[in-house]
């Protein structure tokens, strides 16, 4: 496996990540706001806060730092893309080293993520309630917005692989042209 390769699938990575964060998040706000109002209420009941947020004051106050609101708002943003731009390169891993299609890849980068992170670690580092407080609604757009960071990951790394491909060929002919004896 060539190095060269390996870097640039985590550079395109963290840039997709932050991509599929910027996708998802209006997706999920729209969810959210159509779900019943029922569901929305039982939510909302349970729910301690942006477990971001809830993660940033666990971090500072068990290295014992007294921060403002504004300064764990920030901290608490920094590890939610932290989080996405750290796990899209996922997506290239599953593509060029297991060899999945983009379409599969995208929805199991995606899946993965919601199970992994928002099942999984977020309740049992006690950053939300735990998963059998919230509602079915609740898990279920958290599932289809996680697809859709999938699906927005997959397109940033597509183009930006499809982008250096022409680059590199741009070049490659760039080069031969101005070597004698080659036309």
């Amino acid at each position: 496996m060539e190095l060269r390769g390996i870097a640039g699938d985590a550079a395109t990575g963290i840039v997709a990540g932050y991509v599929g964060t910027k996708a998802m998040e209006p997706v999920s706000m729209f969810l959210y706001r159509h779900e019943p109002e029922q569901s929305r209420a039982a939510e909302d009941a349970v729910r301690p806060g942006p477990p971001y947020r809830i993660a940033a004051e666990k971090i500072t106050r068990r290295l014992g730092l007294t921060l403002s609101d504004h300064v764990l708002d920030r901290i608490g943003l920094g590890l939610h893309y932290g989080l996405a731009m750290s796990w899209a390169p996922l997506y290239g891993v599953l593509r060029h080293r297991v060899r999945l299609a983009a379409p599969a890849a995208a929805v199991a980068t995606g899946l993965a993520m919601a199970v992994v992170a928002d099942e999984l670690m977020t309740p049992l580092l006690g950053f939300s309630a735990p998963n059998r407080a919230y509602p079915l609604a609740t898990h279920l757009r958290g599932l289809a917005a996680h697809v859709v960071f999938g699906a927005a990951v997959a397109g940033a790394s597509e183009t930006t692989w499809a982008l250096g491909r022409r680059a590199v060929r741009a070049l490659g002919m760039a080069r031969s042209s101005s070597v004698p004896g080659r036309t």
